[in-house]
């Protein structure tokens, strides 16, 4: 049995297959789809994929890349959805300081709101960093973040990140990265954690896993990140 963590099969790459998408993964032996928003709309579309199938979950949240279209309405939102059935997390959340889309200041303070709505209605959360790995550790330990815990989302930190993120509660997932030629830190670095703090994803349609890299990524091919990671 396999589960895919963390994919984003509501996105438009999907709109000419998803179906397909779909079959492939259970053929593959997935057993669980965990669709993760990015947005409002794309929360909203990862909801209604949950309740259409029953091998999809839903996250919903804004990615940093959107934080600074954030709003008091949003979080309002996202409450609201949180009491959805199949809803399991909050996410995903965090900081990107690689394409700066947002902010730095309007990341952070929607990071934090993340947090406090994740430890207001009990779920845990899905956390994105990239290149904001100190500032990422300490917001999550400054919030209290470790109440609800969850996943640090595509590791790309060390071994010592690794730790504290476990220390407060979060599991480390890791993709398609795993399994490209150059990832020998994080190889490295998962080498030493436990199996039962470790979860695959693919953030499909992104970071696909060799033998595919190149191609659009989908959840059947978290079979081949689970293979480098055995």
């Amino acid at each position: 049995m396999l589960v895919d963590t963390h994919a984003h099969i509501d996105f438009p790459r999907f709109s000419d297959d998803r179906e397909d998408v779909i079959n492939r993964a259970r053929e593959n032996d997935l057993k669980y789809i965990i669709n993760v928003g990015a947005d409002e709309e794309s929360s909203q579309r990862s909801i209604d994929l949950a309740n259409e199938y029953d091998m999809i979950y839903a996250v919903v949240g804004v990615h940093p890349h959107e934080a600074k279209s954030v709003t008091e309405s949003t979080y309002h939102k996202l409450k609201k959805w949180s009491a959805e059935e199949k809803v399991v997390a909050i996410g995903e959340t965090g900081l990107d300081y690689h394409y700066d889309n947002s902010p730095r200041k309007i990341q952070k303070e929607v990071f934090r709101q993340h947090i406090r709505l994740a430890k207001e209605v009990n779920l845990p959360l899905v956390i994105h960093s990239r290149e904001a790995e100190e500032e990422t550790m300490q917001i999550l330990k400054e919030e209290g973040a470790e109440e609800v815990g969850g996943v640090i989302h595509c590791f790309g930190g060390d071994l010592a990140m690794a730790k504290e993120a476990m220390e407060l509660n979060f599991y480390i997932a890791v993709g398609g990265v795993l399994t490209f030629n150059n990832a020998h830190q994080l190889r490295r670095v998962v080498k030493q954690i436990s199996l039962d703090k470790l979860l695959i994803e693919t953030d499909a349609p992104y970071l696909t896993p060799e033998p595919n890299r190149g191609k659009r990524n989908e959840p059947a091919y978290v079979k081949h990140v689970a293979e480098k990671l055995a």
